[in-house]
């Protein structure tokens, strides 16, 4: 007796529906449910505490993977973070994990990433995208410079403090004419003073210091 045809257990919609749906992102393996929740977030911020040693760059790259995976452009991702070692760590366990479009994302430290986008628009906020960039010596050398034009006595106003004070003020996004307007002393004053002939100068030699780099991203933002 010839075999009889079976009942067919799909509609033909089933079938399509079963061929099209994406299986599970390979980036999601091996991660416990705490991290896979991290990679696999949907829209929205994401705030992650975590300790030492708790897989913190593990969750960073596989999310960045999964995100491409998922259809976002490499050239749509930043991930920054704070020395030059912690980024090209991460830029090579991402580039394992995604090969050769690592190159189209930013992965860099927050000054890195701030060179990049004030090369291209610097132009917009006064300096010249070719601006060179003081190195801790040579902004405190030139603090030293603006203090004996001033006639400061350079044992009150030592270089290296006084540019402390012009950091601490760059790093609260007090600009040297808002520092003038806040002193409310002499020794303030003078130090608002230097700040601002400080500041002149190195826009006049077409520079930024190291300070420069974030205040200025975020004046060009606003």
């Amino acid at each position: 007796m010839p075999d009889e045809p079976q009942p067919d257990l799909f509609t033909e919609n089933e079938y399509i529906d079963d061929l099209s749906r994406p299986g599970p992102s390979p980036f999601m393996q091996g991660l416990n449910p705490d991290q896979l929740d991290a990679v696999v977030h949907p829209d929205g911020p994401l705030l992650v505490v975590a300790g030492a040693g708790s897989g913190k760059t593990r969750v960073l790259t596989h999310r960045i993977a999964h995100l491409i995976d998922t259809g976002v452009p490499p050239s749509a991702i930043l991930a920054i973070t704070f020395t030059n070692k912690a980024a090209a760590e991460m830029r090579e366990r991402v580039g394992n994990l995604v090969g050769p479009v690592v190159k189209a994302m930013w992965v860099s430290t927050f000054h890195s990433a701030c060179v990049r986008i004030l090369r291209r628009d610097a132009e917009v906020i006064g300096y010249p995208r070719t601006f060179s960039i003081y190195d801790q010596a040579d902004a405190v050398r030139l603090t030293g410079y603006v203090i004996r034009d001033l006639g400061l006595d350079p044992k009150r106003f030592t270089p290296r403090g006084v540019h402390g004070y012009i950091s601490l003020w760059k790093n609260e996004l007090t600009d040297p004419a808002q520092a003038t307007a806040e002193a409310r002393d002499i020794f303030a004053r003078k130090h608002a003073d230097v700040y601002a002939e400080y500041q002149a100068r190195l826009q006049k030699a077409g520079a930024m210091d190291f300070d420069d780099l974030l205040l200025n991203v975020v004046k060009l933002f606003r």
